[in-house]
């Protein structure tokens, strides 16, 4: 397992944690992953939005912190594959509590709003219209 990045700067656990996981894309990766070993190509296509650039520049960190394992086959033409390692898989069993949390609290509020918005919309729509006006 490789060494952190900032060796002894931690001040508690979740610092430290964070220093793996930060970035917009890493904990995307870490559950596309999850799911089953995928090729650069299916993990572009897996985590949207993300350019090539920076998902190569995120696996290689992941890699180095001993979270992504990359497998070389030695084909023609050449295949990488990625998958996570023993410490990935607790990673990503530490990282499901935060998953349920944003699910209930974040994306049922959210859903709950657009319910609220689109019964606000269905009565809007039952308001008879202005004689005279189309």
């Amino acid at each position: 397992m490789a060494v952190g990045r900032r060796p002894g700067a931690y001040v508690c656990g979740i610092d430290a944690a964070m220093d793996v996981v930060g970035g917009k894309w890493k904990v995307l990766i870490l559950w596309a992953l999850s799911v089953r070993p995928c090729r650069f190509g299916e993990l572009r296509r897996e985590v949207k939005g993300v350019t090539e650039k920076v998902l190569a520049a995120q696996l290689r960190e992941l890699e180095a912190d001993g979270i992504v394992h990359r497998e070389a086959y030695d084909e023609v033409p050449p295949r990488v594959e990625y998958s996570l390692t023993p410490l990935g898989t607790t990673l990503n069993a530490a990282l499901a509590p935060l998953g349920t949390w944003g699910r209930e609290n974040i994306l049922q509020e959210r859903a709950q709003e657009s319910a609220t918005a689109a019964d606000q919309m269905r009565e809007d729509h039952d308001i008879a219209p202005i004689p005279g006006r189309p």
